[in-house]
């Protein structure tokens, strides 16, 4: 290894910045300009990679301390000026601000702000579809800009654009609040200079957006349960038990905890069983004797309360069984099910909804938590199945490293086609923290560690074809991912061909034997002749024998020894003799009818290439 890279390693090692790492490669340039050119590109992709990695650490981190915080905030204003303050630090931008929607007017008006100094900027109104906040709020979409006041996208009004010029605002980005559904306001944040807003930047701020509308809604049913139980003075009971919850929840949350612990409180302070269900009806947290659910089957998730309630959106009940819908910025994303106690009164009932609005806010992040980790594997899977094999590239196996893969080790490669919700069992199949799952190029590949392509298929067929027998699974392999896939892919994407073509629904090359040059290659012709005749013919080459004309003999006889060795004008001892070398190449099944065929028909595909 060269003076240089090691320099460099070691600068990777005690964490340098980009910068250094720059500096330092062009210093080492003179002895080895080839060799520093190839290793400071090397070096300065993995400090990419491992900045870009902690950008999103930090970014995830930054949403749950937000999500701790805006649960310890009861009331609506202490909720909004949390949010724009965050969002202000999170985008390092100059001024943050949160309009809310006036139904009466059928306009937004400005409810809190960070970094303004504007009066006439904060008492700023804005009609529909009028500036950029105007049609954010009328189309209920993301907006953003690097220069709003020559923007001609947007529709400029002489009030808004004073107030604008005022505050002396450039750069804008604005993203909708939704609650089930409903538009309640628009969340910007702002530079006093030109700045283009990216991608990723317009993402967090629409986390931010979603994080504000859940607590937003919690706040104002807070409010709302706070009055209710405030004209409710002798109900002492009642106040305290939603006291109680509010201080429960608020700690599960705080404390880092999850939905079965959400589950847990509740069901302890209303004394019943509690499930909770996902969006897909699959329960992922329960607490005491809820009803069992079956191997093929939930009762809760046909239950008439869960129904009732998915058609409401609201808290519901049927036969002693109690639902309510967890959603959030319109998205619905599970059922909270309980059971086995007496008819809940209007406090406890609150604080059933309550507890939905925890889970959704726990729910919401988790989605977006996971949501974040496959951009990032869908990013690392599509470079790997684009690059051709070749030499393992260490950048490649530092990306996988970050992510808790093995990237150096064998994998199957798998193609799987038919089915759209495969993607989520795919992922859950291969991307438990050893492999990769994603969609690319309109299919669902998934790269798994293991060395039998076969039962990769049949594992990931199981999975897939659960609701939908039209799934086709074709896989490969082993291969290393960090020496590149596209061969690989290229090669499961033909199997998966030929398995649809003779109506297979799993398998590999080898279990589809000569089908599978239904859609072969000249490549994978040859390898179809290896796997079948390879060890006679390296045989023959290593002795100078000649098994395989035997073979051809043999066959061509009808399998009869005797008129074989007359054709090779041989004793039939010797053909007897080279047939037992032969079993013992092929394995003592050779002769069987399916061996025999495959056998014929690769001497026939040699004879012919040969010709």
């Amino acid at each position: 290894m060269s003076r240089t890279a090691l320099e460099l390693l070691r600068l990777l090692a005690q964490d340098a910045p980009a910068e250094r790492i720059d500096e330092q490669s062009r210093a080492l340039a003179e002895a080895d300009p080839q060799t520093a050119a190839v290793a400071r590109e090397l070096a300065l992709r993995v400090r990419s990679g491992i900045d870009a990695q902690r950008r999103r650490e930090a970014e995830l981190s930054a949403l749950v301390d937000i999500a701790r915080d805006l649960a310890s905030r009861p009331e609506p204003g202490g909720v909004l000026d949390a949010i724009v303050r965050r969002a202000r630090s999170l985008l390092s931008t100059d001024v943050a601000y949160l309009t809310l929607a006036d139904a009466e007017q059928g306009d937004t008006f400005m409810r809190a702000t960070a970094g303004s100094v504007s009066a006439a900027f904060q008492a700023l109104r804005l009609p529909q579809g009028a500036g950029l906040g105007g049609l954010v709020a009328q189309t209920r979409r993301p907006y953003w800009t690097a220069d709003y006041p020559g923007d001609e996208r947007y529709a400029h009004t002489s009030e808004i654009d004073s107030a604008v010029d005022e505050e002396g605002l450039v750069a804008i980005c604005g993203t909708p609040l939704l609650v089930d559904g409903e538009f309640v306001g628009v969340l910007f944040a702002a530079n006093r200079s030109r700045r283009p807003f990216n991608r990723s930047e317009v993402a967090l701020l629409g986390s931010l957006a979603a994080l504000a509308a859940v607590s937003l809604v919690q706040s104002r049913r807070a409010a709302e349960t706070a009055q209710a139980l405030a004209a409710l003075s002798s109900a002492h009971a009642g106040i305290e038990q939603a006291a109680a919850a509010h201080d429960r929840f608020a700690g599960v949350v705080l404390s880092g905890g999850g939905v079965d612990d959400i589950a847990a409180a509740l069901g302890e302070l209303l004394g019943c069983w509690v499930a909770v269900l996902d969006v897909d009806d699959q329960r992922i947290a329960s607490h005491g004797p809820a009803p069992a659910p079956g191997p093929d089957h939930d009762p809760l998730a046909t239950a008439e309360a869960v129904r009732h309630s998915a058609a409401s959106g609201r808290l519901a009940e049927a036969g002693g069984v109690w639902a309510v819908v967890v959603s959030a910025a319109g998205q619905r994303l599970g059922t909270l099910v309980l059971g086995g106690c007496a008819p809940l009164d209007s406090g406890q009932g609150r604080t059933v909804e309550r507890a939905a609005m925890v889970t959704a806010l726990v729910l919401l992040f988790r989605l977006r938590a996971a949501e974040a980790d496959q951009r990032v594997r869908t990013d690392l899977l599509a470079d790997l199945l684009g690059r051709p094999d070749g030499q393992i590239d260490g950048a490649l196996v530092e990306r996988g490293r970050l992510l808790g893969l093995r990237l150096q080790t064998p994998h199957v490669v798998a193609v799987c086609r038919g089915t759209r919700r495969g993607l989520h069992l795919a992922a859950a199949t291969a991307g438990d923290g050893r492999g990769l799952a994603g969609e690319h190029h309109a299919e669902i590949v998934a790269v798994v560690p293991g060395r039998d392509p076969s039962a990769v298929a049949a594992v990931l067929s199981r999975r897939l074809g659960a609701d939908d027998a039209q799934v086709t699974v074709g896989a490969t392999g082993p291969v290393v991912p960090a020496a590149g896939l596209r061969d690989a892919y290229a090669e499961a994407r033909r199997v998966t061909d030929a398995l649809a073509a003779i109506g297979m629904r799993a398998g590999s090359a080898h279990d589809l034997g000569f089908a599978g040059l239904v859609t072969s290659t000249p490549g994978d012709v040859e390898r179809y002749l290896h796997r079948v005749l390879g060890s006679v013919t390296e045989y023959d080459t290593r002795r100078g024998s000649d098994l395989l004309g035997t073979l051809e003999a043999y066959f061509a006889a009808g399998g009869s020894p005797r008129r074989a060795a007359s054709a090779l004008h041989v004793h039939v001892n010797t053909v007897a003799q080279r047939l037992d070398r032969i079993a013992s190449l092929l394995g003592t099944d050779w002769q069987g009818p399916d061996r025999a065929l495959e056998i014929q028909l690769a001497l026939r595909l040699r004879r012919i290439r040969a010709g």
